[in-house]
This record gives structure tokens, C-alpha cells and sequence, in this order.
């Protein structure tokens, strides 16, 4: 199916799920009637309890120095104008002895996915929400392990983190701009508390929405293809960024950091596909990143890929 099919089943208030990659290029569409348990599995809630099992993961990150080598090419493209903001991810080889059906099923999170035997994603990011003709979108940059002393203030205080949310913000308002009018930040730079593995992570978000009009059913494709790749893991401004990221990360994301949601009828729900876990012929893959800036320091953002290698 295409987006010019989500306009169709809108206009007949048709239920549906919808799953994209990274780039907007391979979208899969099942009317929630013909969903099979077997193959896809998929969980939007807003309440989430702590999970009493930790698996074992053992990880085998990309070495510090490859990545070191990214990192330096991508500060060089923000120095030259380039880019101002962009989401460095890597793979990482891991090992469990669970399965992807497993991982579903003991993953905690606001938004969950398994996709057959392909791939598994437990999002703590919204990506858009329609409903009662306004959009909402809640921007998430900025974490720090919340075992640090002051952790909350450091991460509200950092210069850094502040100046790389204030870019992601600005973005996700230009961009809820070409579908909505009267876009508006709703609420600026909270705090949320996400479980990851065995530590807690502190994790900055922003609430941003607009009018998106009655007749938005109808225009559910032409929306979600306006706003794809998400601003908030790909980076600013985003054509040159999105040319930048396939020349520097040097694998393909595939359909991590791509978006999936529901469509009820009335409403639509959907979540950024982070906390990423795709299964290959040599194993399992985790693809994780951070935004990067220009006052970004190499061993914090290796430590925050690595942070985010977790099963919840």
C-alpha cells in the first residue's frame, strides 16, 4: 500500500495499522480486521508498570574509536554549515535468550511492535496524535542516567542538551506547520522517568500541537508523509541532514527510527521506533544514537548509545 491509501481508508473511517521506515520509503498498512497475533503484535498504552524480569544482554558495541570517527566527520558538516542538529545511530551485535515474541512480551513501554520474526521495537516516544482535529507531538532530546547526583537539574541545566531541544522543538513546530494551523508548544522541557534495563533514565521531553481541521481523515496519508523522517532522529535542517546521516552512519536504519501507529476510526496514535532490535542471519541487531551539536562531547554520546541498549 501507498499513503495515498491511508487517505482512502480515512475517508471511510477505516481502522488500521501503519508501519514505516526511516526514510518514508516502504510502508506497511493492515486493516486491524485482518491482524494476526502470529505475525504482527502491537501495544499502545499510556501506563506502563515496571517489569520484575531482567534478561541478560550482552552487547558488542561498535569500538569507540570507529565511532569517535563518525562523530568527528559529523561535527566537521556542522562547522561548515551543513547541518546544526543530527542523530548519530549505530548497530550493535547482542545476544539474549529470548525471542522477539519473548521481548514483546516482557517489554515495558508506551509503545510497543513485533513485526513476524523480523523485528522488535519498545518506544517510549510518541510520534503524532490526532484527535478532536488538533495534531500533538511530544519532541524527546535529552537523557541522563538518573542515579547522578542532581540529575534532573544537570540535564535541565546543560547547555548543550538545552540548546539541542530548543533546535528539535523549532523543528517539529516547522513541521507540524505545513499540516496544522495555530501550532503552539503546549508545555516546554518536562521530565519523564523511563525504566532502562537495570538502571533509570531521565528523559526530556516537549509538547507541541496544532489545528489540524475537520477533514484531517482524509488527509491522514498526505500528513504522515509531510512529517516523515521524524525531526526528532534525524536532525536539522533535514534534507541536508538525512544526506549527511546515509554518508556518515554507513549502514542502513531500515525501519528503526521509522514510525508506526493505529488508526481507530477516530483517532490516531503512533510511536517513533526506537529501542530497536532486528533479527539477521548473524543474530540479533540493537540500533541506538543520540543527537549530536556542536558542543557534543564524544565519550558522553558513545556512553548515551550504549545507555540505550537495554530490554526493559
Amino acid at each position: 500500500m501507498t499513503f495515498d491509501d491511508l487517505n482512502s481508508l480515512g475517508k471511510r473511517r477505516e481502522p488500521f495499522l501503519f508501519i514505516s521506515d526511516f526514510k518514508a520509503q516502504n510502508l506497511k498498512v493492515i486493516p486491524l480486521d485482518r491482524l494476526t497475533c502470529e505475525d504482527v503484535e502491537f501495544c499502545i498504552e499510556e501506563s506502563i508498570t515496571k517489569s520484575t524480569r531482567l534478561p541478560i544482554l550482552k552487547k558488542t558495541p561498535i569500538a569507540f574509536e570507529e565511532y569517535k570517527n563518525k562523530f568527528d566527520k559529523v561535527i566537521s558538516k556542522i562547522k561548515s554549515g551543513d547541518t546544526y542538529l543530527l542523530n548519530l545511530t549505530q548497530p550493535t551485535q547482542i545476544e539474549t535468550e529470548l525471542t522477539l515474541k519473548e521481548i514483546f512480551k516482557e517489554a515495558n513501554a508506551h509503545y510497543k511492535l513485533r513485526y513476524k520474526d523480523e523485528f522488535v521495537c519498545f518506544s517510549p516516544e510518541k510520534f503524532i496524535g490526532i484527535s478532536k482535529n488538533r495534531i500533538h507531538t511530544y519532541p524527546m532530546k535529552g537523557t541522563i542516567d538518573a542515579k547522578l547526583p542532581n540529575a534532573r537539574e544537570k540535564i535541565l541545566n546543560d547547555k548543550k542538551e538545552m540548546a539541542e531541544h530548543v533546535m528539535v522543538v523549532d523543528l517539529l513546530r516547522n513541521d507540524l506547520s505545513i499540516v496544522a494551523k495555530d501550532v503552539r508548544v503546549e508545555e516546554f522541557r518536562y521530565v519523564d522517568t523511563i525504566e532502562a534495563g537495570d538502571k533509570k533514565l531521565l528523559q526530556v521531553s516537549s509538547h507541541v500541537s496544532g489545528d489540524i481541521g475537520e477533514g484531517w481523515h482524509e488527509r491522514i496519508g498526505d500528513i504522515l508523509k509531510s512529517l516523515l523522517p521524524a525531526g526528532s532522529i534525524s536532525g536539522t535542517p533535514k534534507r541536508s541532514t538525512l544526506k549527511i546521516i546515509d554518508e556518515v552512519e554507513d549502514y542502513e536504519r531500515g525501519y528503526f527510527s521509522g514510525v508506526f501507529g493505529v488508526y481507530d476510526g477516530e483517532t490516531l496514535d503512533s510511536g517513533v521506533m526506537i529501542r530497536f532490535i532486528q533479527k539477521t542471519q548473524k543474530g540479533y541487531i540493537y540500533k541506538s544514537g543520540g543527537g549530536i551539536t556542536l558542543d557534543s562531547d564524544v565519550n558522553l554520546e558513545y556512553n548515551e548509545l550504549l545507555d540505550k541498549i537495554y530490554l526493559p
